[in-house]
Order: C-alpha cells, then sequence, then structure tokens
C-alpha cells in the first residue's frame, strides 16, 4: 500500500527531501507520490507539518 498526498498539501517540501525512494515530486497544485516507487515507509507523513500523505 502506497502513501498518497491530500489536497490539505501546503506545497513546504518537507515530504520530497525526506524521501529515500525519491518517489514525491512537485505536481500542479501539491506533491505527488509515485505509488509504482512507494515503498510505504511513512517518513513523508512524519515530516509533514499539515498531515497531508496519508496511506491508500
Amino acid at each position: 500500500m502506497a502513501y498518497f498526498i491530500t489536497s490539505k498539501c501546503i506545497s513546504c517540501g518537507q515530504c520530497e527531501s525526506e524521501c529515500a525512494q525519491e518517489c514525491i515530486t512537485p505536481g500542479d497544485d501539491v506533491y505527488v507520490i509515485d505509488p509504482a516507487k512507494c515503498v510505504d515507509c511513512g517518513a513523508c507523513a512524519e515530516v509533514c507539518p499539515v498531515e497531508a500523505p496519508e496511506p491508500q
């Protein structure tokens, strides 16, 4: 199960720099997680100030 980033995202970039799999990239409005690369580690959720990453 991969994480995804909800509309709560404020595009701060903390999750992108924390992701060891490099599966988080800036999207049009919010950051996006590539589910094929995500290993469900939760590191992105731990650093997010608005709790935008959630497990699918």
